[in-house]
């Protein structure tokens, strides 16, 4: 791919020097001409925050937290449920089923990313997280109050699987949404330390879906977690949406989106910014595979396949994932001041490097369990924290939300969707390596596409 294909986009502005002070005087004019919005965090730009910046920060990240909590208690508590849903089926081949499921969001990912991203980049960025939130807080209500197979039959799978729809249309449409607002909202010398903190509110999400998983399974017996106690996370998820959704609806709209709306036609957008959308892709094939290989599937696969006890799983799980959420602001901070590139690049490589010892250990037992996950996570942690900020500075404004989510939601739902269930399959008919080759090739093509990308931390995604 063509570097400057990305980085000369007509009408964007990009510092000749981040350490020129005429240049970050020049920035904060320039930004000051444009924002007229009090109460957007774009106007303070350099050093100053928006004294409504925590706001900001809050706001978004809950909802995105209660999205991802949503998206991880169908997989924390597949194990409980799976019997409910599909009782011909015993053992792995009933959590097969219920991963089966659970991959079917992902399917309608990219029809949610890009429906809610084109709402985005017309009507604005806050509209697209209000709707984003109501979808998967309803889905996973629904599930919380589903019917089992035992009172409706072949109907219960069926609300399962329109359940997990609403998900993923929800989901697919609050990453662009979120990723973009606060990528557009933050200091341009600090965007990467604030789009750090998407995953920071969605690690958060799944380490509350994971704890509420641990304290069921420590107070609870089995029979009592796949009667009814598996129902309370899903039930407290859609409560707790109705909150979050009033938060959202106080939510300033970003002020490069409200300047650049309807500028761009959808598909002549999509196709200009073709390379940067295959970009996109690119850099999410290793990343959401890895993601979704140590945060959901690893804690499921050990406590059905391994017989590791759950609530040893979860708690270990916590911590891993803790871990990771300390690491985030410094990684995304270190990206402010060497850039994007070098941290993808540790992330990619890292990966890679640790996947086949790291999967030998996971079925010897809750130590071995936590050694594994905790190297994982230290080198999930850079792609996590950059790759929000990334997104955004590869689009212009009026196709950002769109382009960015798109390119993303494709690559998870064909990768990171597929992965619990392709770890659980292989892992079970003794071929976890082949599994474990498949993450390396993945995180090496990432790494390729990062090499070859344009950096793109000096980008000013305000004044274009």
């Amino acid at each position: 791919m063509s570097t400057t294909a990305s980085a000369a986009q007509p009408g964007r502005t990009q510092p000749t020097s981040a350490a020129n002070p005429t240049t970050e005087s020049g920035l904060r004019t320039t930004a000051t001409e444009i924002v007229q919005l009090p109460e957007s965090p774009s106007a303070a730009r350099g050093s100053q925050e928006h004294p409504r910046a925590w706001r900001t920060l809050l706001s978004t990240g809950g909802g995105n937290a209660l999205e991802w909590y949503d998206w991880a208690i169908f997989g924390t508590f597949s194990p409980f449920f799976a019997h409910a849903f599909f009782p011909a089926r015993t053992g792995t081949l009933a959590l097969l089923s219920a991963l089966i499921v659970f991959a079917v969001g992902f399917v309608v990912r990219p029809i949610g990313s890009l429906i809610f991203g084109w709402y985005s980049d017309r009507r604005g960025r806050r509209a697209a997280l209000i709707g984003s939130i109501a979808l998967a807080a309803g889905g996973s209500l629904l599930i919380g109050i589903a019917p089992t197979h035992a009172s409706i039959g072949i109907a219960a799978p069926g609300l399962l699987v329109v359940a997990r729809l609403a998900q993923g249309l929800g989901h697919g449409g609050e990453m662009p949404a979120v990723q973009t607002y606060l990528a557009e909202a933050a200091p341009p010398r600090r965007r990467g330390r604030w789009a750090s903190f998407i995953y920071v509110s969605g690690t958060s999400g799944i380490v509350a879906a994971t704890m509420l998983g641990a304290v069921l399974s420590g107070v609870l017996s089995k029979p009592e977690m796949s009667a009814w106690g598996w129902r309370v996370p899903f039930v407290l998820g859609g409560v707790v949406g109705i909150y979050t959704l009033v938060m959202r609806l106080r939510l300033p709209e970003s002020a490069a989106q409200a300047s650049a709306t309807s500028r761009v036609r959808l598909w002549r957008g999509l196709w200009e910014q073709r390379a940067a959308c295959g970009r996109a892709f690119g850099l999410t094939i290793g990343g959401t595979v890895a993601f979704y290989l140590w945060v959901i599937g690893t804690p499921t696969q050990a406590v059905a396949a391994h017989r590791i006890p759950a609530a040893q799983v979860l708690w270990i799980s916590v911590l891993a994932s803790v871990f990771m959420i300390v690491l985030l602001p410094l990684f995304g901070i270190l990206s402010d001041r060497i850039g994007r590139r070098p941290v993808l690049l540790l992330s990619s490589l890292g990966t890679a490097a640790v996947v086949f010892p790291a999967t030998t250990l996971l079925a010897r037992g809750p130590w071995q369990l936590a050694l594994a996950l905790l190297p994982a996570m230290l080198f999930l942690a850079p792609f996590a924290a950059v790759v929000p900020a990334v997104y955004a500075e590869l689009f212009p404004a009026g196709i950002r939300a769109t382009g960015s989510g798109l390119g993303a939601a494709v690559a998870t739902a064909a990768f990171g969707g597929t992965a619990p269930y392709l770890q659980t399959w292989l892992g079970s008919s003794g071929h976890a390596s082949l599994f474990a080759g498949y993450v390396v090739a993945l995180m090496l093509a990432s790494a390729a596409i990062a090499w070859w990308a344009p950096e793109t931390h000096a980008i000013d995604l305000v004044a274009e």
